[in-house]
This record gives structure tokens, C-alpha cells and sequence, in this order.
């Protein structure tokens, strides 16, 4: 198994650089800080929080009561 050791900064520029050259990005979803750590070292491009995590991990019936200190 290989650990990506380097954790990129990756912008809106560096993802248009990307798209240009044709090189795949990668996206995932994070619902809390553990999991987006864990995707960050693993080399994940982009990690998309929202709050859906309002429904998916604290059971709200809406993405409203949710902070983004929660998230």
C-alpha cells in the first residue's frame, strides 16, 4: 500500500492546469474532520463538505439546523 506523503494545495487554477493536460481528478465526499483528514492523506483532489451532513451523520430532517462548526 502506498501513503501519498505530500499534501498538495490544489486551487481552482491548479484544476483548470489539470483538466487542460487531461489528468483525472479526484473528488470525494467528507461528512466530518476525521474522514476529510484521512482523504486529504490519502491524495484526494478535492473533498466536498456540505451539509448534507445535517441529514446523513446528525439526523436532521433538513440541511438547516447544522453549523458549520458541526460540519
Amino acid at each position: 500500500m502506498s501513503v501519498n506523503k505530500e499534501i498538495k494545495k490544489v486551487t481552482t487554477n491548479t484544476l483548470q492546469k489539470m483538466k487542460a493536460a487531461g489528468e483525472k481528478i479526484s473528488m470525494i465526499t467528507a461528512y466530518d474532520f476525521s474522514f476529510a483528514k484521512i482523504f486529504d492523506h490519502a491524495g484526494i483532489d478535492i473533498i466536498l463538505v456540505g451539509d448534507s451532513a445535517s441529514n446523513v451523520m446528525a439526523g436532521h430532517e433538513t440541511t438547516l439546523p447544522i453549523t458549520l462548526d458541526q460540519m
